[in-house]
């Protein structure tokens, strides 16, 4: 009982009712409450004494355990005061009533080093960090007790470091983030002479060269010392400078100096073999040793021979110390970075390897080059799909006007609806070229997911065949989205299809649609999704699944696990681009052998979220037979496309006055005595654009319509149609039908 107050309160409440209830049954129920509530308070207050007596008696075995320990151990709350100590702590600070004061004259600011291990052992029961004190090296351990109380030990690891061992000590720097020095152990005062607040005190040449033989200003004058860097937490740098003890060689690094480093170290001779390696090159290798291997056996990638490579740097003949290598490990994929520094010279001359684990900055290059790739490759489909437009347009217009001139008993009517359709599904490709590269143009209208996916079951079930089920699940209050209907439906079957095609065997579809708030922005796949609400549509299958490395590609266009002739590679790719597009987001899961899993976030559409969206173009009706009237001014650049449009209006009735520019439109429209009704333009053209000179135009002649058309999408220039609300928007390719109709829209 959290609030015994308030329970003591309602038991007492409870007995008056009882007391005064004038009938018995209602008196029963609340005297049964009351002691219900007296109860619980009893069973309570027993737990809270028993867990007072359990907590003094862990605290009497600690205390009894560590009493003589020679670590310094406290006992404290979670807010750091102070419960108990052990002598050892006792003589560290006996006053101190917090830890973080017992601490401040052996350490720097430690409330901050106090507060990591805490919430770290808050997560995970038991937390420790090592970190450089006023005596040394100091590892910090903290074990939680229970909900209020923690345990900390402080133990002095000087001692067991190598550096110790045959009375060597390592000089080491402890740097802020600004490279301020904030503390040198005493080999590192005694190399340099002094202790030193500033890196410029200490490297003539700086910055700090990790894995490079630097100058270092010596007490006794400047050497040459090979620099290791370690990163420590809270953007602190460790800083080793080995530098060879009197009376050693130079091509001879010490054992203790070598195993001890932090970085990765090879030795090799002039030829290429591994001379020797110490603990860290070990642990980045994969391997127990590797003394007698060639460099090259144990890494690749560099795109010529490495023994050239060897001998270059062995020879002084090497431009570049460094490059970048992959390890011949069976387990995971490693790429290092390998500095190369010569010692010694003559025939006693060898080779010093610097490996730095470079795979993650690796990993991040693959994404930047990924990155660049997709969106040259976007912009590609978006150049060829204008260029592809502008020739199916001239191709589907002129076969609708050669089908004007022939009817189905014609010998060449099957011919031209051949043409017609190809064309067609020439203009679908372009349509998924374009999705792909998120520069189509979009339809977005309010929609209820169960009434969609309703519309599509049975071409869905269609399109899965008889050996697998297709199951539909719903949450009853589904959300609204706006999307573009047709592009979804698109996403829905390519996502089926795929599902399909990974279960032979035959299996279940499942496709569920939900609601969802994320209270705080999520991360996933290197995407943020805002925080908000959405709803979300899975496709799950129990198929072959796919590995890591198929995940990583799935979304990449034309790549695909079909045979030839099977698949395009188009389809994840466009269903991505859809759902870009549309403002969502789209997600894999999938293991090898345990089936995938597709999540769309679509965000939930509320009233305030619909744009002022600029007027579109119908879909047209059966071409009227109506004469019709009107002047029109058609701009166009491509000349198969001006034909066939100027062909088609004046069929239909109207009055066309053709130019090839908007420089040459502009001249048109000089004469006052032109009356013009409609100007039908193309949006990208040489010189001037479309919307440019439509805009003065209108100056003179305010009262003219106008229809744009373009092979790109409508967004590239949707700002600049909202400032003309006279302007509708008609794709490329467009039917005969699709042109004069919008044309005849615009004059009613």
């Amino acid at each position: 009982m959290r609030r015994p107050g308030i329970a003591l309160a309602m038991a007492l409440l409870c007995l008056g009712v009882a007391w005064a209830a004038p009938q018995p049954l209602l008196a029963v129920a609340s005297l049964a409450m009351a002691l219900t509530l007296l109860g619980a308070m009893a069973i309570a207050a027993l737990l809270a004494i028993w867990h007072r007596q359990r907590q003094r008696h862990t605290l009497a075995m600690i205390d009894a355990c560590v009493a003589h320990d020679a670590m310094p151990t406290f006992v404290t709350f979670v807010d750091g005061t102070i419960r108990t100590r052990n002598k050892a702590a006792t003589r560290l600070s006996a006053q101190a009533a917090t830890l973080a004061a017992a601490l401040e004259r052996n350490m720097a600011s430690p409330g901050a080093v106090l507060l990591r291990v805490q919430g770290r052992a808050m997560s995970d029961g038991r937390a420790s960090e090592d970190v450089v004190s006023r005596g040394g090296h100091t590892r910090i351990t903290a074990h939680m007790l229970d909900d209020t109380l923690l345990l900390w030990r402080f133990e002095d690891m000087t001692d067991r470091t190598p550096a110790a061992r045959g009375s060597i000590a390592l000089p080491l720097l402890t740097v802020g983030r600004s490279g301020t020095v904030l503390s040198m152990n005493e080999a590192a005062r005694r190399l340099v002479g002094d202790r030193c607040k500033s890196l410029d005190r200490i490297f003539p040449d700086l910055p700090v060269r990790p894995g490079h033989v630097q100058k270092v200003s010596a007490a006794d004058g400047t050497i040459d010392c090979l620099v290791a860097q370690s990163e420590g937490l809270a953007g602190r740098r460790e800083i080793y400078l080995l530098s060879p003890p009197a009376g050693s060689t130079e091509s001879t690094p010490p054992d203790a100096f070598w195993d001890m480093l932090p970085v990765a170290l090879l030795r090799l001779d002039a030829r290429g073999h591994v001379m020797q390696a110490n603990r860290s090159a070990l642990e980045l290798l994969g391997r127990d040793g590797c003394e007698g291997i060639p460099l090259s056996s144990l890494m690749e990638g560099l795109g010529r021979s490495i023994s050239d490579w060897l001998s270059d740097a062995v020879g002084g003949r090497m431009a570049q110390r460094s490059e970048f290598l992959r390890l011949t490990r069976e387990d995971r994929d490693v790429f290092v970075q390998v500095s190369l520094h010569r010692a010694g010279s003559g025939d006693s001359a060898v080779l010093v390897a610097v490996l730095t684990d470079a795979t993650d900055f690796k990993a991040l290059e693959a994404q930047f080059v990924q990155s660049q790739k997709m969106q040259a490759i976007g912009e590609l489909a978006g150049g060829v799909a204008h260029d592809f437009n502008n020739l199916l347009t001239a191709i589907t217009g002129h076969c609708d006007l050669l089908l004007l001139r022939h009817d189905q008993g014609a010998p060449d009517f099957a011919d031209l609806m051949q043409i017609n359709q190809n064309a067609n599904r020439a203009a679908a490709l372009v349509g998924q070229l374009l999705a792909f590269s998120r520069k189509q143009t979009l339809r977005p209208e309010v929609l209820d997911m169960r009434n969609t996916l309703s519309d599509l079951t049975h071409l869905l079930n269609r399109l899965v065949g008889e050996r697998i089920s297709l199951s539909l699940s719903h949450d009853p209050a589904l959300h609204a989205i706006r999307a573009d209907k047709r592009q979804l439906e698109q996403v829905l079957m390519n996502l089926v299809v795929n599902a399909r095609d990974a279960m032979r065997d035959g299996g279940e579809i499942r496709i569920e649609t939900e609601n969802l708030t994320l209270e705080a922005p999520a991360n996933r796949d290197r995407a943020v999704i805002p925080a908000g609400d959405y709803v979300t549509v899975k496709v799950s299958d129990d198929g072959c699944g796919m590995g890591a490395d198929v995940r990583e590609r799935v979304f990449e266009p034309f790549f695909t696990t079909k045979g030839v002739a099977k698949g395009t590679g188009l389809g994840l790719s466009t269903a991505y681009g859809i759902v870009k597009q549309s403002g969502g987001f789209i997600f894999v899961d999938s293991e090898k052998g345990r089936g995938t899993v597709f999540t769309l976030y679509l965000p939930r559409w509320h009233d305030a979220d619909m744009p002022a969206r600029p007027e579109a173009a119908a879909r047209p009706a059966p071409i009227a037979t109506k004469p019709a009237e009107g002047v029109i001014l058609l701009v166009e650049d491509e000349a198969p496309v001006r034909a066939f449009a100027a062909r088609a209006l004046r069929l239909r009735g109207y009055t066309v006055i053709e130019a090839d520019s908007a420089e040459a439109a502009l001249t048109v429209l000089k004469d006052p005595e032109l009356s013009v009704d409609v100007f039908v333009t193309d949006v990208v053209m040489p010189g001037r654009d479309g919307p440019s000179w439509v805009r003065e135009a209108l100056q003179d002649r305010p009262s003219v319509q106008v229809v744009f058309v373009s092979g790109y999408a409508e967004e590239s220039f949707g700002e600049v149609q909202r400032d003309m609300p006279n302007s509708v928007f008609l794709p490329k390719p467009f039917s005969l039908a699709e042109l004069t109709d919008t044309v005849q829209q615009r004059l009613q």
